[in-house]
């Protein structure tokens, strides 16, 4: 199926890997060392989408313009960016709600969806300003052009999927070398260009020289993601967290020390973008406004494989931005809404999402249109990233729901002006790029009527409903606060009677004709018990040849045959044992869905089915066959996986179930 809707009162953030990375004992020096080590890493998929392609256009404008007098700019961009995402993981820690799922919790479903949809449309600019810069990079690299770029990029979802496959460790391992990718990139640069030291120091003392405004406003916007705040609430649920309060407040320390090193991490990776820039383009009064133009003169002032680093560099940023913008997206969707979709559709609808304004942009006004798109991309996240991060600082102060680690009052002092100049400036971007917008069209007509007045009418009339937005989820919490979230209650059973064994009456067993059907019978006989008339087994098979999909049951082929002497004689082996067995040999195009139909009206007490490992290629073509089955019968189900490796009997349990 292609998603399942939740219908329990809370989902676990990113289920399938939730407290999945254990969290090794404190004891000795080397046991702190491992402790600490196992809880870095969260921040490092966040502070990708601080140093993504949308970061790249401003730091470049920043030192082309006004030299190294910005960098301070990116210091206080970055001690925000700390702040918030530690109350994000704070959030995530203490109260096991990411922030989409607090907003459910607190919020009507009216509200509830609107800033639901504001939040995919902010993944969606994120991952727009993704595309454009790995499509940018392809062609910097390879000289490739645009809409073949935009091609590639569709299919590195699929690679994105591969890469989940293997934990959330090996992800972030991964994450981790793109960036040290990026940071050595432009560590040669800065060592090519000479920057001059006492200029950089000079750049971190706050000025603004006369025109400085818009731009600084332009690298606020792009440092601070609203998507990173709903990406780091869940990310830091994937260790293994004990509910004491002691151990909470350990956790917290671990995870301020993450945020702090990766984070700072991500401003050297911009400064040296705004220095490099400054070093090369202003000293020489070079005016550059695009990453193309930036990548076309380098040559002239730095070595010659001086660009093919600056590609290599934006390629890596475009890449590792784009996972994080698909976890985020899951976080989202589930959260908001509880309904969760196949992982590669979620992806490719998020891709797709990007990749229409960007072929459309690039068709009709040509591949000097991205510089646009990026601008267009970070407009739209500074007038998302209020609603992320107002309702964020409403969480983390609220003592009802975070008790003892509720913010301190220095701290919400903080968080607010924080929360009041992301809102102040981004405001002005917004509203200085619609005057912009508007100003284009003067002198244009439709008809009688000229176009300026439409556009300004529905660009001033969207920026007036977002601004009543963001007073109404800025002031809701304070005049009609919600009742404390509350986890999934747990259910009260009556054990005496919920674990008194009882008899399997009918067990399915879905076959294949192979020989892992071995493993799935032993399986069955184990849950079967040792009393042999206790339990029927029904062998389940359904023949999926190319008549069978055309005539079905009224075509007898040679492997409809075989089939059928299969279960027969399977059957006879059984009953020699004194068990109970029966053959049902089904026929049709679609197994799952022929098994889901007879079990529908011929119910068994339990399904036993195998497991072809779930390749992701197998899955991806012919579907997720367990899945299916799974999703569409109300029935316990055991997933018995081969393990080709060995041939013998295992135990109920073993690792190779699932």
């Amino acid at each position: 199926m292609a998603f399942v809707e939740e219908t329990h009162a809370t989902r676990r953030s990113l289920e399938e890997v939730h407290s999945s990375v254990a969290i090794p004992s404190s004891r000795g020096a080397n046991g702190r060392l491992r402790r600490a080590f196992a809880f870095l890493g969260p921040a490092y998929l966040v502070s990708v989408g601080y140093m993504d392609p949308g970061n790249w256009a401003t730091d470049i404008q920043g030192g082309a313009q006004f030299g190294y007098a910005l960098i301070w700019v990116l210091l206080m961009s970055n001690v925000m960016a700390i702040l918030l995402q530690t109350l994000a993981a704070r959030l995530g820690v203490v109260t096991g709600y990411d922030l989409a799922q607090a907003c459910r919790a607190e919020y009507s479903p009216r509200l509830n969806a609107l800033l639901w949809v504001l939040a995919e449309i902010a993944i969606a600019a994120t991952d727009l300003a993704e595309v454009l810069g790995t499509i940018i990079a392809l062609k910097l690299l390879f000289n490739l052009p645009l809409l073949i770029g935009c091609v590639i990029t569709a299919f590195d979802t699929f690679v994105l999927l591969w890469l989940q496959r293997y934990g959330m460790r090996q992800v972030e391992a991964v994450i981790l070398a793109l960036v040290a990718t990026i940071g050595a990139c432009f560590l040669v640069q800065l060592f090519l260009a000479k920057p001059e030291i006492g200029g950089v120091v000079a750049g971190l003392r706050p000025t603004l020289p006369e025109g400085a405004l818009y731009v600084a406003i332009g690298i606020l916007g792009a440092t601070v993601m609203p998507h990173n705040l709903y990406l780091h609430s869940a990310l830091v649920q994937t260790r293994q967290i004990s509910g004491d309060a002691t151990s909470k407040r350990s956790a917290l320390r671990y995870y301020l020390l993450d945020s702090t090193i990766a984070l700072n991490a991500a401003f050297l990776v911009n400064s040296a973008i705004l220095v490099l820039s400054a070093a090369v383009f202003f000293r020489h009064g070079v005016e550059v406004a695009t990453i193309e133009e930036a990548y076309q003169i380098l040559p002239d002032f730095l070595a010659t494989y001086a660009p093919k680093l600056f590609g290599i560099a934006l390629l890596c940023a475009g890449q590792s931005s784009t996972l994080t913008g698909t976890l985020a997206g899951q976080i989202v969707m589930e959260g908001y809404l509880r309904l969760r979709l196949a992982p590669w559709l979620r992806r490719l609808a998020t891709r797709l999402l990007a990749l229409v304004p960007a072929v459309a942009a690039i068709v009709l006004a040509g591949e000097k249109s991205t510089q646009k798109l990026l601008v267009l991309s970070q407009v739209i996240l500074s007038l998302q990233l209020s609603f992320a991060v107002i309702p964020l600082i409403h969480f983390t102060s609220n003592r009802r729901n975070m008790g003892s680690f509720a913010s301190p009052r220095w701290v919400q002092a903080l968080a607010w002006t924080t929360a009041a100049t992301i809102v102040g400036l981004n405001g002005k971007l917004v509203l200085d790029e619609a005057q912009n917008w508007v100003t284009a069209t003067r002198g244009l007509l439709l008809g009688p009527i000229p176009v300026w007045l439409p556009v300004a009418g529905l660009l001033y009339g969207l920026i007036g409903c977002a601004f009543a937005l963001i007073l109404w989820v800025t002031v809701k919490p304070w005049v009609m606060p919600s009742p404390p979230w509350t986890p999934q209650p747990s259910m009260q059973l009556d054990w005496v009677r919920a674990l008194r064994p009882r008899a399997l009456g009918r067990i399915g067993v879905a076959l294949e004709h192979e020989a892992d059907d071995a493993e799935i019978l032993n399986r069955a006989l184990g849950l079967a018990g040792a009393n042999p008339q206790a339990s029927e087994l029904v062998l389940l098979h359904v023949v999926n040849t190319p008549l069978t999909r055309v005539l079905g049951s009224e075509i007898l082929d040679r492997e409809s045959a075989a089939d059928e002497q299969y279960l027969a004689d399977l059957v006879d082996a059984l009953k020699r044992q004194g068990r109970s067995a029966r053959a049902v040999l089904l026929h049709g195009p679609d197994p799952a869905g022929e098994i889901v139909s007879y079990l529908k009206s011929h119910p068994v007490d339990l399904l036993v089915v195998g497991s072809h490992g779930h390749g992701l290629v197998r899955d991806l073509l012919l579907g997720q066959t367990v899945d299916r089955v799974r999703h569409g019968l109300d029935v316990p189900m055991l997933i018995a996986r081969p393990d080709r490796g060995s041939t013998g009997p295992m135990e109920p349990g073993s690792p190779r179930d699932r």
